[in-house]
């Protein structure tokens, strides 16, 4: 072993500008920014510098808030590469479906403190787009108990919920685009 370690920071960067392809996949996420405000769609998306954590009580109150429209929460992390695979497809589903109220919220599930030193600068460079809160409770059992008591620790995890506040059902692991797209269609 060389000695040489890559922090878990490091590693997410990493993983990240990979997954991205460095500053083209910057771009790419910057120009769908620029689309998407231009193409004036029905409910514009949170900016980054709005990221804030959330503790259970405040998901609560974020969800309560889009009662009527069609909830798509993702519970992800800097560190879990399925789950930056996917949230993509998360923004291009929002983008395509918000007006027939589809709404799509993110709860990062990696550490409360590390806001400004890891999730803030993450989020901004690859998913400024992705509407999104960090948890804000030291326990992650005790944010994803707001939406299911049972959740089992696996991220990603996607739940959908109907305009009335119900869980309509939980999906886990990396979905696509098609898939996430079929599951929404039916409840819109």
């Amino acid at each position: 072993m060389s000695g040489r370690h890559l922090s878990w920071r490091g590693a997410a960067a990493l993983i990240g500008a990979v997954l991205l392809g460095g500053a083209a996949g910057t771009a790419t996420v910057a120009s769908s920014v620029s689309s998407s405000a231009a193409s004036g769609s029905a409910r514009q998306p949170v900016a980054s510098r709005e990221l804030r954590t959330v503790t259970a009580v405040e998901l609560r109150q974020v969800l309560a808030a889009e009662r009527g429209r069609l909830v798509l929460l993702n519970l992800w992390a800097t560190w879990c590469v399925p789950c930056l695979k996917e949230i993509p497809d998360l923004v291009a589903l929002e983008r395509e479906f918000a007006a027939r109220g589809l709404v799509v919220i993110g709860v990062a599930m990696d550490e409360p403190g590390e806001l400004e030193t890891a999730v803030r600068p993450f989020h901004a460079q690859h998913f400024p787009e992705f509407r999104s809160y960090l948890r804000g409770e030291p326990d992650m059992d005790a944010l994803a108990s707001a939406v299911d008591p049972a959740w089992n620790e696996l991220l990603p995890t996607t739940y959908l919920i109907g305009r009335d506040g119900a869980i309509l059902g939980r999906i886990q692991g990396k979905r696509t685009l098609a898939q996430f797209r079929e599951l929404v269609t039916d409840s819109l």
